[in-house]
């Protein structure tokens, strides 16, 4: 028989229970990016994300289902994830210092009309905030997710998705619940998409 959880470890499930419902009511904004993102990458479009620590493990965990697959198989998309690249952002880091390592790499990789997502349980990262900045400067799509709002970085986006919890811990495990269902509603669009550009070839032809 298995023991009962007490303590921090039924408490961990418990604040991951209360955080849940406020931010299922957010889900059609998860929905919307998804949706527009299906409309962006299969126009030749590409995704720049970011984060720091466990966020930048949310932030790849996306890129690798958009380069990837989620569910099903579909063609490849461009998706970057800024910190990956180890070789530049220890790079700028020693010459520009730590606030520029992503922002000089959305200036370098990003165009108009793309979509750049940050991820931040703070929401206070000098170095996202620095990026969001440019990528409202290149013309991009700025979307954040954050913990709980009000917070700098949500005021510096274009939209954001805020997780109400307390808990560093609870605001990344949404975070992935949110990476999630926005590849879902990417994955749900995409079909519409391809097919009404198919269908928009042959007319052409």
């Amino acid at each position: 028989m298995t023991p009962p959880a007490t303590g921090q470890v039924a408490g961990h499930c418990d604040e991951l229970l209360h955080a849940l419902a406020p931010f299922r009511d957010q889900a059609g904004t998860a929905q919307s990016w998804g949706e527009r993102l299906a409309r962006v990458l299969a126009g030749g479009g590409r995704l720049l994300a970011a984060g720091n620590g466990g966020s930048a493990a949310q932030a790849q965990h996306l890129t690798a289902e958009l380069v990837g697959r989620y569910r099903d198989d579909r063609p490849p998309f461009s998706a970057i994830a800024l910190h990956a690249d180890t070789s530049s952002t220890t790079a700028i880091a020693n010459d520009y210092g730590v606030d520029e390592v992503f922002a000089r790499q959305v200036r370098a990789h990003g165009r108009e009309g793309d979509v750049l997502m940050l991820l931040s349980t703070s929401g206070a990262s000098a170095n996202l905030l620095s990026a969001a900045e440019a990528g409202r400067e290149a013309g991009m799509s700025v979307w954040a997710l954050t913990g709980p709002a009000p917070n700098p970085l949500a005021a510096g986006s274009d939209e954001s998705l805020c997780v109400q919890a307390g808990s560093t811990a609870t605001v990344q495990e949404l975070h992935l619940v949110a990476v999630h269902m926005v590849c879902a509603a990417f994955d749900a669009a995409l079909e519409d998409v391809l097919e009404g550009g198919s269908a928009d070839d042959a007319a052409d032809a």
